[in-house]
């Protein structure tokens, strides 16, 4: 069962550390690092070579150093 983006930020914001897939919009994904970034969670994007740099960018900037991109794909 997946998560909504409003579950994911509640779990982030309260600690949780996650691995999400850069399927999900850059707004949601700015959303949940944001939150993550309050306690420090670890939030691990994979597929990120699918977004641009400039949204990247924006996601990074949004977590704070909480965010790891996998780009290896």
């Amino acid at each position: 069962m997946s998560k909504s983006t409003a579950d994911l930020v509640r779990i982030a914001a309260a600690g949780g550390g996650m691995t999400l897939s850069s399927g999900k919009s850059t707004a949601d994904l700015v959303r949940i690092c944001a939150a993550a970034s309050g306690k420090g969670a670890q939030i691990t994007i994979v597929g990120a070579n699918s977004k641009s740099t400039a949204d990247l960018v924006r996601i990074a900037a949004a977590g704070q150093g909480c965010v790891t991109f996998d780009l290896s794909a």
